[in-house]
């Protein structure tokens, strides 16, 4: 019977790297906290040059995995870290802003993740979390408040109490989401024809979210937080429909 020869994967040097780094990391031999050898003893050990390792390494530190510290001291070189957060969102964005998803993709998206959030905050919850969403509330309320600290605000707010769920990935998921449409959210803003009015009827919805919360009501919160997204983030869905 002839022999059926199929293609070979052809890879880059430092897509090998890649793969060599993650296995380790799969087989549990390399784990948040631990180091990389240096480059010097690395790539030789990879067979790989030191340009190669490096842009592997850059692609690790931009997906959140590994933070790299310059210098000759104790503290230099790559490290293996858990930060999904920024890099998720960092990509979310780009992704969007590509096409790749819709802006109602996006919406529906942040309804099942909000709605899951502010029902499971009724249940976690600390108080003292709830405090600093109270505090931010309190910002969001003064009257020369602006634009986009008002936006800044409302988006540390919603990932707050993601955080507060009790489940690590809906919030890292929530505060990607939140992030990729934060600069579409601060234009509808800016176009506001009665900016103190909006401002202050958006407020009312997080003040009675967090009270909901408080009192333990995840159902009406979910509900509530449905409605308070659907509100400016539909707007800008009807609005990316008509043109």
């Amino acid at each position: 019977m002839p022999v059926e020869w199929q293609p070979v994967r052809q890879s880059r040097t430092h897509e090998l790297v890649l793969q060599s780094i993650e296995e380790r990391v799969f087989a549990g031999e390399l784990k948040a906290g631990d180091r990389l050898p240096p480059e010097r003893e690395l790539a030789p050990v990879l067979g790989v040059s030191r340009s190669a390792l490096r842009e592997a390494l850059r692609v690790l530190e931009t997906i959140g995995v590994l933070v790299a510290q310059p210098g000759r001291g104790p503290d230099s070189g790559a490290r293996i870290v858990r930060n999904p957060d920024d890099a998720l969102g960092r990509l979310l964005r780009l992704h969007f802003a590509l096409g790749s998803y819709s802006l109602h993709d996006v919406l529906e998206a942040r309804v099942v993740l909000e709605r899951s959030s502010w029902d499971a905050a009724a249940r976690n919850a600390r108080a003292e979390d709830l405090d600093e969403a109270g505090e931010l509330v309190r910002r969001m309320g003064e009257p020369d408040v602006g634009v986009a600290e008002f936006n800044d605000l409302d988006t540390r707010f919603h990932v707050l109490i993601a955080g507060t769920s009790g489940n690590a990935l809906t919030s890292t998921l929530t505060s990607a989401v939140r992030e990729s449409v934060r600069p579409l959210i601060l234009r509808a803003l800016e176009d506001a024809e009665d900016w103190p009015a909006t401002a202050a009827a958006l407020n009312a919805q997080h003040a009675k979210l967090l009270r909901l919360v408080r009192e333990r009501r995840g159902a009406e919160a979910a509900d509530l937080v449905e409605a308070h997204i659907r509100g400016l983030h539909g707007t800008l869905v009807a609005e990316d429909a008509e043109n």
